[in-house]
């Protein structure tokens, strides 16, 4: 275990100033890693069930072997680490708009970094998740154009984002621009802090086959109580 509390990195970027802090969780004598962005907390490493559901229940729907995989927003690396777990998994790039979240992980300072950065299947691309599907623009160097999943955990809900020009990748002409780069029968799955979003259902819903929206239940080890997170996963016509 660490120290009380030490601050690990800390970044001005364009939406605001970026933190990496870890510090002892007394009740349960842990080390806790947190992110902050200005003052919103953006994530911990208390609670990352949702994230891992992200990648889990997208590849469950997926068939077949030699599959690949483009996660927007790498954070913490919990979806990514989710993602190569399943052997199936040909190749993944990892879009981060942030270059110091990804020095985090190049300079392993996070408990997941070294598995990220040593698997060769995984790549970890500096760039804005949003332009780069918008402009059908390529996923990383020698990525594949079309893939079999999209994963996106970067704002904080369709309706909550961390910039307002995130907001249109939400409508069905945003979200036709990740269908357009899935292989039939793809996969695209979104995370949420917020209870099931029927506008985003029905957006959805315009644009894939089917959105079922999941709710993630898990454990909240600082109140004993539960919390709960939202997956959507759509999926694309065969």
């Amino acid at each position: 275990m660490s120290t009380q509390f030490e601050e690990l990195a800390r970044q001005p970027t364009a939406i605001g100033e970026i933190v990496l802090r870890r510090r002892l969780e007394p009740t349960l004598q842990i080390d806790v890693y947190e992110v902050k962005l200005g003052d919103e907390y953006l994530m911990s490493s208390l609670f990352t069930a949702s994230e891992t559901q992200l990648a889990e229940r997208a590849l469950a729907a997926l068939e077949g072997t030699g599959l690949d995989i483009v996660v927007g927003g790498l954070g913490l690396g919990y979806t990514a680490r989710a993602v190569l777990n399943d052997q199936r998994v040909r190749s993944l790039h990892v879009i981060e708009a942030v270059p110091g979240v990804i020095d985090w992980h190049e300079r392993h300072l996070l408990p997941l970094s070294t598995g990220l950065t040593t698997d060769p299947r995984c790549q970890l691309v500096e760039a804005d998740f949003f332009a780069v599907i918008a402009a059908h623009a390529p996923f990383g160097p020698d990525a594949p154009d079309m893939v079999h999943a999209v994963m996106v955990d970067i704002d904080h809900t369709p309706r909550h984002h961390l910039h307002p020009r995130h907001a249109a990748f939400y409508k069905p002409a945003g979200l036709r621009h990740v269908a357009a780069r899935l292989h039939p029968g793809g996969v695209f799955s979104l995370w949420s802090d917020d209870p099931p979003d029927s506008d985003f259902i029905t957006a959805a819903n315009a644009v894939f086959t089917s959105c079922d929206a999941q709710v993630v239940t898990f454990s909240n080890p600082l109140t004993g109580g539960e919390a709960t997170s939202t997956v959507y996963v759509s999926r694309s016509s065969r």
